[in-house]
């Protein structure tokens, strides 16, 4: 590989183990630096020992370039290949083929750290038809989010690259907020355009129980909203690519009677989302046996905001097959025209 593609595959990786940003960032860097230098530049460096002399050249990144330089792989790259493996049962295995698409995926039209092409790309060699980016929407303004007018400008790329890379499809959704009082944080005509809304409370998660739960059924019943988001909006101690039975709550769980929200989705066609971040594992076991008894749809979706976390839908897979989900109950286990009809169809009251 060359210098680039093993900076690019070092950042992938350790995006899929959950490292830190800083460590992932100088990386990243790195591979913004030497793809900006003119040919024969880089040898030339490196044959003189001048290489850590470029702005944002250090010894790690330094180096990975040299050893890809001299026709090696990189022991970084070795190092992380063995080490951020995310686990998968042979159970879970199933699920994972049955899947055909993640419905929530970020990119830096908002928080997330890569463009939509390669969000995408990244998702069609994992073997998925489709993907579809849901972007923050713009109350949560430390993530970026979309106002109105570059919602529309992402919509126009979205068309653009389907060109491009049919017959793989890029759905055009939203992370949309769920404000305190039940409503959500985009105009209405706006997502009635998308193909897919994923709804998701991220501010006031200490609201009272009977508060949350009449902002969380009061969206989830919106006919724009198709998948609940994370619905406990709990957090977990870091766990990497390690999920855990028993994990330390970092973020306690908002409080909210289940019964009725999953009640609601049930009633207005709803999918509650199994997140399959390490850190968030949401919903909890007994809140996704409740889900499933009210026989709500489930999507398994990755809440990616890096290419090598698209990977992490394996975490949600053997959660799935723990549960013995039925297998068309998974809206991402449908094809890509079923999901949109679905999403365009929900019941209204």
């Amino acid at each position: 590989m060359t210098p680039l593609e093993a900076l690019n595959r070092v950042v992938y990786l350790m995006d899929r183990s959950l490292a830190a940003s800083a460590k992932i960032g100088a990386f990243r860097n790195a591979a913004a630096v030497i793809a900006e230098l003119p040919p024969g530049e880089l040898e030339q460096r490196v044959a003189a020992g001048t290489l850590l002399e470029l702005p944002g050249i250090g010894k790690s990144t330094g180096a990975v370039i040299t050893q890809a330089l001299a026709g090696e792989v990189p022991q970084r790259i070795v190092d992380l290949e063995a080490t951020t493996i995310v686990p998968l049962s042979n159970k879970g295995q199933v699920y994972r083929q049955a899947l055909r698409g993640d419905c929530h995926a970020h990119t830096f039209w908002s928080d997330g750290a890569t463009s939509v092409e390669t969000m995408a790309r990244t998702a069609q060699d994992l073997g998925h038809e489709y993907l579809v980016i849901t972007d923050h929407s713009p109350r949560l303004t430390v993530a970026h989010g979309l106002n109105a007018a570059r919602l529309r400008e992402q919509l126009s790329e979205i068309a653009f690259l389907n060109e491009r890379m049919a017959p793989f499809r890029i759905l055009a959704g939203i992370e949309v907020d769920i404000l305190e009082d039940g409503s959500l944080d985009q105009d209405p005509d706006l997502l009635a355009r998308l193909d897919v809304v994923v709804a998701s409370a991220h501010s006031k998660l200490r609201m009272e129980r009977t508060a949350m739960t009449r902002r969380l059924v009061l969206a989830v019943a919106s006919p724009h909203v198709d998948i609940l988001g994370h619905c406990t909006g709990r957090k977990l101690r870091s766990t990497g690519t390690q999920a855990v039975s028993d994990p330390e709550l970092a973020r306690p769980e908002s409080s909210f009677d289940p019964e009725l929200v999953f009640a609601a989705c049930a009633r207005f066609g709803t999918a509650v989302e199994i997140n399959c971040r390490p850190e968030r594992q949401d919903p909890p076991d007994p809140l996704l046996e409740l889900a499933l008894d009210w026989e709500c749809f489930i999507s398994i979706d990755t809440d990616a905001h890096a290419p090598g976390q698209l990977e992490w839908q394996a975490f949600g897979c053997d959660k799935a097959a723990r549960h013995e989900i039925p297998m068309d109950r998974i809206v991402n286990t449908w094809s890509v025209d079923r999901l949109v009809e679905w999403a365009a169809n929900h019941p209204t009251g």
